[in-house]
């Protein structure tokens, strides 16, 4: 009974001591994290950041994690998320600063000579309380829950159901969009995508040429919430949907005299 009260402090110590040391906008739930962790125009923080690195691993490694990642997959439309964040402009610019930003070399550099990363690591990895959560999952009622998620029906309906799924289609749809790769290409000539050393290099957006005026992106539609999968949630509130240039109503022609 003394050693179940130990370990339990421990734990509830370590958690307590993470908490404080994490940065302000990290995610509070297992559930935040895995979204954060599938979300490819953010999930880019969680390496660029030694402060979100040492959190994340912290929360990747405990049992509570796998839960949670695993009942989103289970789901189609988060598969449609995870899709619709990576061919997202906004997935470049997140990710190229890990190789352009010499200020993300200069926080692991930083991080490297600190003792206390390692330390907050290599506790994280020996904690105790951990290894006795990943040693009490087979008697874990989420273990269970998502053991029995495999065999409902009603989860292989929605995977059956699935092309009919309006954030499928809509997921589907993105890539007969022209303003998807016009983003790409903004992205691209884009010096802040490179990290925040190269924002004051060149002036953006770059003026353009005054006899050829582009006409503006309208949208198609207002933002579409879809139901969460979980009743009490908040709604999931998607992008719109952006029409193609050819649909955008041309400038009037001058008359001709």
């Amino acid at each position: 009974m003394k050693i179940q009260v130990l370990v339990l402090a421990l734990a509830f110590t370590s958690t307590q001591t993470l908490a404080a040391d994490a940065a302000p906008d990290f995610p509070q739930t297992p559930e935040e994290t895995a979204k954060l962790a599938t979300d490819f125009t953010r999930n880019a923080d969680l390496l660029k950041d030694p402060k979100k690195f040492v959190p994340f691993v912290a929360v990747a490694t405990d049992p509570a994690f796998a839960f949670a990642i695993g009942n989103q997959l289970l789901e189609p439309g988060k598969w449609a998320e995870i899709a619709n964040s990576i061919i997202n402009p906004a997935s470049y610019s997140a990710w190229m600063p890990l190789a352009t930003d010499p200020d993300v070399y200069m926080k692991w550099a930083a991080a490297s000579m600190d003792g206390n990363f390692y330390t907050a690591l290599v506790s994280q990895l020996s904690d105790p309380g951990k290894l006795m959560r990943w040693l009490m999952v087979p008697t874990d009622p989420r273990a269970l829950e998502l053991l029995l998620k495999t065999a409902n029906p009603a989860v292989y309906l929605k995977w059956v159901m699935a092309p009919t799924d309006p954030r499928i289609q809509q997921t589907a749809m993105v890539p007969m969009n022209p303003n998807l790769y016009a983003g790409w290409m903004g992205a691209g000539m884009n010096p802040a995508s490179y990290g925040n050393t190269w924002q004051g290099f060149a002036p953006y957006p770059y003026p353009g040429p005054a006899m050829m005026p582009m006409p503006p992106a309208v949208p198609m539609q207002a933002p579409m919430a879809w139901p969460a999968p979980v009743s009490g949630q908040a709604p999931v509130v998607w992008p719109t949907m952006m029409m193609p240039y050819g649909a955008i109503p041309q400038p009037a022609m001058p008359a001709a005299k």
